[in-house]
């Protein structure tokens, strides 16, 4: 079809919209002018893409689509794309949940000079400091902030 000049798009495009326009008229008879006025603004559509050239560019449009979906189901190459497309959402899917889990990851703790250091998982922690002053009612506030996994 690419063979088609301007001449014949735009030949196409007012056909379309005298067919319409038939129709309109009809629909004008049988539903009322609401009905008719509608379809006419429907029937000059056709002739508006045929002359501004945007017919020829659904077509080509149109004609596109149907290549790639033909070479879609009928490429065995197409096929492996696509499964490798989806092995890839798979995988983004599992690392996702792996981070959001802190599987199979590594932390790192800031230095002094801003670079990033693995921290060593081995080391014992550091204990805190006991405050200075005993305070019963700190140590009964503290007590429920533990328990809540807030301390």
């Amino acid at each position: 079809m690419n063979d088609i000049d301007a001449t014949t798009w735009r030949a196409i495009g007012i056909t379309l919209s005298v067919v319409g326009l038939f129709i309109s008229l009809l629909l004008w008879r049988a539903r009322g002018a609401a009905s008719g006025i509608r379809g006419t603004a429907w029937s000059l559509l056709p002739a508006a893409a045929g002359l501004t050239g945007t017919l020829q560019l659904i077509w080509q449009i149109g004609d596109s689509i149907v290549n790639w979906a033909v070479r879609l189901v009928f490429s065995p190459v197409v096929w492996l794309g696509v499964a490798l497309a989806g092995a890839s959402l798979v995988l983004f899917a599992v690392s996702a949940a792996m981070r959001a889990r802190g599987v199979g990851t590594k932390r790192v703790a800031p230095t002094d000079s801003g670079k990033q250091l693995p921290r060593d998982r081995s080391a014992p922690k550091a204990k805190k400091a006991e405050p200075a002053v005993q305070d019963k009612d700190m140590d009964d506030i503290e007590e429920i902030l533990r328990r809540h996994g807030i301390s």
